[in-house]
């Protein structure tokens, strides 16, 4: 009976009495190796899928998770204006997993203070989500000529909070100048935008540019949910087919996050690789303790196996045993390690206590996410493997001959 097996190997684990010492560290370092095999790949995967979450916001800021930009653009941010009309902008908003559909104009130029000068893009837009949760200081610009300046551009250009400001644009025909008021002060730690957007209110842009309203360089589509990119993507993109200028060309091109930074996205795609070898790895380094671990609980309980064997028990029923106390060492470790892995990537996740490179990684620190259906479905593989690979082992089960063992006892 099942439950008989279970019984029996849950004494053997628990019980003290008889315990050959010479056996425990050896058992020990098997139990240490499973904790730290899944409590390694459990903080593998908070943090490579922390990184991508983290890493995909921050373009998604700038750049939105779906752009409706005019055919004819270039890969500047001197883009072609388009017409878009309120009608186009509800339907954009009322698809489903849209936050948002909202439009933006940008213009290249240079701030010059005194002792500096920076290029940059002004950006203007209405939808001030992203920047108000990583503004450091001061406000949202509510009113024409106001910008919200980074925390690298501030330090490069050595200016303060309520500062002016010159900024330069450059036409086909002429310079034009604009004074812009600093009332606030932005910091998301990717520099590679930090470094370049000056954030405005759409208003400044659009008489900057002069143009007419309902004329933008483009519209910027937020989504709820990234799995559902290509699916809104689709949805975008026959919602504006149809729309053709005078001579028939399309009006509108539209584009996700990474048709901007192909480079980006097959950088965070190389990471699932990553995730995919240590996991291989962990799951091999705990399997072979396992295995270890299971041939030491065997040869240490070889005189039970003949007692149990010359009482009639074939070799099914005691392999079963030994299966069983093995599986509540795995459980053992499989809980510890959980414990461990998820223990310390709360810490990360609420102290940041693990800083990173921000120039190069994009982030200040190593972000941490919660992906539970991931985190369920690696505890299951890794109990699924572990007991599979118990299965080779207890075959030197049938290998022990009752007869010699209760000879040499």
């Amino acid at each position: 009976m099942p439950f008989n097996q279970i019984k029996i190997a849950s004494r053997l684990y628990f019980s003290q009495e008889g315990e050959k010492k010479h056996s425990r560290p050896a058992v020990r370092v098997a139990l240490a190796g499973m904790i730290v095999g899944v409590m390694v790949m459990i903080l593998t995967i908070c943090i490579v899928v922390g990184f991508k979450q983290t890493v995909t916001q921050k373009i998604a800021g700038f750049g939105a998770h779906i752009q409706v930009v005019s055919f004819d653009n270039n890969s500047t941010y001197d883009m072609h204006p388009i017409e878009v009309s309120d009608s186009l902008l509800t339907v954009l908003g009322s698809f489903d997993h849209v936050v948002c559909a909202a439009p933006f104009i940008t213009k290249p130029g240079m701030l010059k203070t005194d002792s500096a000068f920076q290029g940059m893009v002004l950006k203007g837009t209405d939808y001030w989500d992203f920047f108000a949760r990583n503004i450091v200081e001061g406000t949202i610009p509510s009113a024409p000529q106001e910008v919200l300046l980074s925390r690298a551009m501030q330090q490069a250009l050595q200016l303060s909070l309520g500062d002016g400001v010159s900024a330069y644009f450059v036409d086909e025909t002429d310079v034009r100048a604009r004074r812009f008021k600093i009332v606030g002060i932005y910091e998301t730690g990717f520099q590679q935008y930090d470094e370049l957007f000056l954030i405005t209110p759409l208003e400044t842009v659009r008489r900057l540019q002069g143009w007419s309203a309902n004329t933008y360089s483009g519209v910027e589509i937020l989504l709820d949910d990234l799995n559902q990119l290509e699916h809104v993507a689709d949805r975008v993109y026959f919602a504006t087919v149809r729309q053709m200028d005078e001579e028939g060309f399309h009006l509108y091109y539209v584009q996700t996050l990474q048709d901007q930074n192909p480079a980006i996205f097959a950088w965070l795609d190389l990471l699932d690789m990553n995730v995919i070898v240590i996991i291989i790895l962990m799951l091999l380094v705990a399997g072979f303790n396992i295995v270890s671990g299971l041939i030491i609980l065997i040869l240490d309980g070889v005189q039970l196996i003949g007692t149990l064997k010359a009482l009639g028990a074939d070799n099914r029923f005691i392999r079963r045993i030994f299966i069983y106390q093995a599986a509540l060492l795995i459980g053992k470790g499989m809980l510890w390690g959980n414990i461990l892995g998820l223990g310390l990537a709360t810490i990360q996740y609420f102290g940041h206590i693990m800083p990173l490179d921000a120039t190069t990684y994009y982030v200040s620190y190593v972000p941490v996410a919660f992906a539970w259906g991931w985190l369920i479905a690696l505890n299951i593989l890794t109990l699924a493997v572990s007991l599979l690979i118990l299965l080779l082992p207890s075959m030197i089960i049938a290998r022990i001959n009752p007869a010699q063992v209760m000879h040499f006892e």
